[in-house]
């Protein structure tokens, strides 16, 4: 059984798993695949050190089966394909009004704890989240950052024939993009990089270079003088923050799903002068991944194309070197022994 090691700010090795035994009300999973997401990155860079335990196998974008049931644990069986949820809200207190997924002591599978970059990962039996037997695993990956976007839209209240402007192409922000579209909203995603427009247009989104288009005048026009219904904000750039109130229509919403770790100036006069409302979205909930689980299931999105490679587990270290200079949307990683 393999593991990677997130050992410092750049450094990997490259290990044995440590396979553990399910205790009471755990199950361990043979992992498939895992997803290199944003905040593996992050990691990677050493930016997380105060919350990462070195040596430690970081990565939470899992698909895989049951392999090993702890006492306990009903409802599943050997060989079972499944994804992981993975947090932790086992902390949750009353203070945090049943909120358990932001509760204040929540633990991140993958950051806080060990995560799913190796073969076996042993994990909450809560956490899990039961696929159907037809889905292809590596697709099954995507799960985790598709409920991301199906919380996001879900906290923007999309609704059929809304204009949506999404800020930021990336991973997350081209998946909100897909899901409102599939909610039946009209979209717009805004976006600096060339690839990653090129990409968006391809699988069917309207597509704004903020950089040679002002995207005030576009939304717009687009919108016959009204101004967005919804405004994601998913670049965590100064200038998205910057630019989301003044695409939003009267009574619109902005949506900030992007992680802001210093203040950035908004324009509050837009909130007063159009009765915004903005909300927040972090992680997801029970029924999104459920949500994500059925449009996968579906075959709803284009799922497939949103694949850049995928990698052996052994060449998850090359991968995080690699990443910054590579066209790429989801790299995945071949967990399986």
């Amino acid at each position: 059984m393999t593991a990677v090691y997130y050992e410092g700010p750049g450094a990997f090795t490259v290990g044995e798993s440590e396979v553990l035994s399910p205790r009471a009300g755990e199950v361990r999973l043979d992992v498939a695949f895992c997803g290199v997401c944003g905040t593996d990155v992050h990691i990677a860079r050493g930016h997380m050190d105060h919350r990462v335990r070195v040596p430690q196998v970081i990565g939470h974008e899992m698909s895989g089966t049951v392999a090993e049931l702890g006492p306990g644990v009903d409802g599943y069986q050997i060989g079972d394909p499944v994804v992981v949820r993975p947090l932790d809200t086992r902390a949750e207190t009353p203070a945090d009004k049943g909120f358990s997924h932001i509760c204040r002591g929540l633990k991140f599978l993958g950051i806080d704890t060990p995560g799913a970059f190796q073969s076996s990962w042993t994990v909450p039996a809560f956490t899990l989240h039961r696929l159907p037997p037809t889905v292809d695993l590596r697709l099954a990956a995507l799960v985790e950052p598709l409920a991301v976007a199906c919380h996001d839209v879900r906290r923007g209240e999309v609704v059929p024939d809304e204009s949506v402007v999404v800020i930021g192409g990336g991973p997350i922000g081209l998946l909100v993009g897909l899901v409102a579209a599939a909610e039946g909203a009209d979209v717009t995603l805004s976006e600096v990089s060339s690839f990653r427009r090129g990409l968006a247009a391809a699988l069917g989104l309207d597509v704004i270079d903020p950089t040679a288009t002002d995207p005030q005048a576009a939304i717009l026009e687009r919108t016959g003088g009204a101004g967005a219904d919804v405004v994601f904000e998913v670049s965590g750039s100064a200038a998205g923050a910057d630019v989301m109130t003044s695409l939003a229509c009267i009574r619109g919403r902005v949506v900030v799903v992007a992680i802001f770790p210093e203040p950035q100036p908004v324009r509050l006069f837009d909130f007063f002068w159009k009765e915004l409302r903005m909300v927040g979205a972090r992680v997801y909930e029970p029924e999104d991944y459920e949500r994500a689980i059925d449009l996968l299931a579906a075959d709803a999105l284009p799922l497939e194309r949103l694949i850049s490679a995928v990698e052996p587990l052994e060449r998850l270290p090359s991968v995080f070197q690699e990443l910054d200079d590579a066209a790429a949307m989801k790299v995945l990683i071949d967990c399986r022994a």
